[in-house]
């Protein structure tokens, strides 16, 4: 099993997370243990950043000579002014989570999309020629929209509880990818979706830890169309979403190996390495304990 160790010297590289708050990140985990597995002389500590100092905070990194940096909410956006250049995939979903050193600055990526497509693959998951169903159209859904119509998805319904938001997004991802079966209603709707048999990525903040009672949607007969669910929250293990999911027949699951996989494709930016499938597999058996721990399992 692999275990991050203590190895700082003067040649130690730095990365690290900067949002706000970032006291309860599991990165640190991912990366330094990663580090160790691979030989990697490299150090990652979280940052916390006040919201009018992001700029400083990449420019202060740059100085520091600091190695990379991943971006986690609310500043994904706010971030893209500060970039040297910017991914073409980072760039259409307007969010970055993820910036390598490159000359004169950082480039910024999103590793997000590509994190959850390799651990939907790896559950046996798939976008291609689904109906999806997303609730939500913040940050993270924004990105998941751009993800599920590139990825030919055979339609895309965006739920949010701001039906304005919900139609903004699906006309901006219907002019950036041509997909044009992208739709958007009230989430207040969910519950009379056409029928068809859906995959569901639940991409709000409801029910996350310690609001663990709640889903952003409660209506059965939404749940009676779902075959596969995702919520991309991974506290607790098992959301209020998943349960009404499995509860109707469907399978479900957590956030944590788009978690682990957006990490391993940043580790891998930062360092010019491959993360093998055992390396990956040991690292989300540690992520699993330590949530299991957590939460008194």
């Amino acid at each position: 099993m692999m275990q991050a160790e203590e190895r700082i010297g003067g040649s130690t590289r730095l990365c690290g997370l900067i949002g706000n708050p970032v006291e309860h990140t599991l990165s640190p985990l991912i990366h330094n243990t990663l580090a160790a597995a691979c030989g990697c002389d490299l150090a990652y500590l979280p940052f916390l950043v006040e919201k009018e100092r992001v700029g400083e905070a990449v420019r202060g990194a740059y100085a520091l000579n600091v190695l990379g940096l991943n971006v986690t909410v609310p500043y994904k956006q706010a971030v893209i002014p500060f970039l040297q250049s910017i991914d073409k995939a980072a760039e259409d979903v307007e969010s970055v989570n993820t910036l390598v050193r490159v000359p004169g600055g950082y480039r910024g990526y999103n590793t997000d999309m590509s994190g959850l497509y390799r651990a939907m693959r790896e559950d046996g998951a798939r976008i291609e020629e689904e109906h999806v169903a997303l609730l939500g159209a913040g940050g993270v859904g924004r990105a998941v929209a751009y993800l599920c119509a590139a990825r030919g998805a055979a339609s895309l319904t965006i739920l949010n509880r701001s039906p304005e938001k919900a139609q903004a997004l699906a006309e901006e991802i219907r002019d950036k990818t041509g997909h044009r079966r992208v739709y958007a209603r009230p989430l207040s709707e969910a519950g009379s979706l056409p029928e068809k048999r859906y995959l569901a990525i639940q991409a709000t903040s409801v029910g996350l830890y310690p609001d663990c009672g709640r889903a952003a949607v409660e209506e059965t007969a939404f749940y009676e169309k779902i075959h596969t669910g995702y919520d991309l929250i991974y506290r607790p293990e098992r959301t209020k979403f998943m349960r009404l999911v499995q509860e109707q027949g469907g399978q479900a699951f957590n956030g944590l190996k788009m978690l682990l996989y957006q990490g391993v494709e940043a580790f891998e930016l930062w360092n010019g390495v491959q993360i093998n499938q055992q390396q990956a597999g040991e690292l989300y058996e540690i992520l699993k304990g330590n949530l299991e721990s957590e939460f008194g399992k």
